[in-house]
């Protein structure tokens, strides 16, 4: 087996809520990710599986244990030194696709190259191409109002990918879309794990798209344990994606 790209160790998060005892939601998270490969994690609503995605995104921090990539701790780094490996090492997409709606596909494409001060002549010609392989050549132009949620969600894949990220995190990546459009979606995640070796980390309620993994892993009382694919498809309980909601609330 590969070195490991992604190594979560015993990784814990706490939160104040004002009381006598923290909430503790991760309780020891021990995790590997392999390049290339699609792990699912699922779970109930309000497990912690978007606060397992964002620590292991670096967008925050575990309050005790360990996060690194390619064997650098970035608990050591600092946060602009974070934001930088962000913006270069991994791709986020979530439930909602968070496109800016004033500009066009392409523009909204191209983002994470603009943010690194590449210029839009630059980064047009990977922004075209990503968006062709997405099969959104013909809405190259188009702003956000003038796609359909599923070409939204593909834009969003798209702009994950500007910046040929090592790993992708999604969160609920087709929680607001309907069964036949998703569908496609969940064919280029694998297509793209296939042909490009991209690695994937996926939270979702959805067993179809958990089926396309090559690991599914359930994240339960703060563990995450690995479970085999018929089981993965009994776990959810008939939502599509609320989980991110009901962490903030119960935050």
């Amino acid at each position: 087996m590969s070195d490991p790209l992604l190594r979560a160790s015993s990784v814990t998060k706490e939160y104040d809520t004002g009381g006598e005892t923290p909430l503790e939601v991760l309780r020891g998270v021990d995790l590997d990710v392999v390049p290339g490969e699609i792990v699912a994690v699922m779970g109930e609503s309000g497990s912690g599986k978007s606060t397992l995605l964002h620590i292991l995104g670096a967008l925050e921090r575990p309050t005790a244990g360990t996060v690194a990539f390619e064997g650098r701790d970035l608990s050591t780094e600092s946060d602009d030194d974070l934001a930088a490996f962000r913006n270069r090492s991994i791709g986020f997409v979530f439930q909602f696709h968070h496109l800016l709606p004033e500009f066009t596909a392409l523009e909204n494409v191209a983002m994470p190259a603009l943010i690194q001060h590449r210029g839009l002549d630059a980064a047009e010609p990977r922004a075209r191409k990503l968006l062709d392989m997405l099969g959104l050549s013909g809405r190259v132009t188009h702003r956000p109002n003038a796609l359909s949620g599923g070409e939204k969600q593909r834009v969003a894949v798209a702009r994950a990918l500007m910046n040929e990220p090592a790993l992708v995190l999604m969160d609920e990546p087709t929680g607001n879309l309907d069964a036949q459009t998703a569908e496609p979606l969940h064919r280029e995640i694998q297509r793209l794990s296939d042909t490009m070796d991209q690695t994937f980390v996926i939270v979702t309620h959805n067993p179809n798209l958990a089926a396309i993994a090559d690991r599914v892993l359930k994240l339960e009382h703060g563990v995450l344990h690995e479970v085999d694919m018929d089981e993965g498809a009994s776990l959810m309980p008939g939502t599509t994606g609320e989980d991110h909601t009901a962490e903030q609330a119960e935050h």
